[in-house]
């Protein structure tokens, strides 16, 4: 069953990746004492299906408990010459309220998670008016979709050294779609 009616995936070598794949590469992130900080992201990136860069983009203020709404309608990305800059979602139809409570019983809890610890830089960073990103990179800038991409590079790496049956590649390119077959 997929999460929400967008068509979204965490790509493995160019197809979607298993609910058994998805339920263990969770909990390997979840019970991993380094890559566990990681945990609340990648469940709300999993379930959500919001592209990488539309994750990389909420703010605080897109997220409204009292509605249960995340409101998409941008996205975060790094220009070649190190800019941060906001862009429009990919598509009209990417512009969206994505209702949390409609998707998914322990997404709000992972989203105040992200909320709660998120670490109060010393200087706020500011893109094109947007304030108070979500996931800050230990520089205290906005992360982006290379350090996903990294993030998860690294977590299958070490995956793959403890266990015998490989996780294939993961990737956190464009948007998530969980198989369920």
């Amino acid at each position: 069953m997929i999460s929400t009616s967008r068509t979204s995936d965490f790509q493995i070598s160019g197809s979607a990746i298993s609910s058994h794949k998805n339920i263990q590469f969770l909990a390997f992130v979840r019970d991993d004492e380094h890559f566990s900080k990681y945990y609340d992201a990648i469940y709300v990136l999993f379930k959500t299906g919001m592209r990488i860069s539309e994750f990389c983009g909420l703010t605080i203020s897109d997220i409204d408990f009292n509605e249960k709404v995340i409101n998409i309608d941008h996205q975060l990305q790094r220009e070649r010459n190190g800019k941060y800059v906001i862009v429009d979602t990919k598509t009209e139809a990417g512009e969206r309220k994505l209702p949390f409570n409609k998707i998914d019983d322990e997404l709000e809890l992972h989203l105040r998670n992200l909320v709660n610890d998120r670490q109060k830089p010393k200087a706020e960073p500011m893109v094109d008016g947007k304030v108070g990103f979500l996931v800050l990179d230990k520089n205290q800038n906005p992360t982006v979709a290379m350090h996903w991409e990294k993030y998860f590079e690294h977590i299958r790496e070490k995956y793959n050294k403890i266990y015998r049956v490989q996780m294939p590649l993961v990737t956190p390119h464009g948007r998530v779609i969980i198989r369920t077959s």
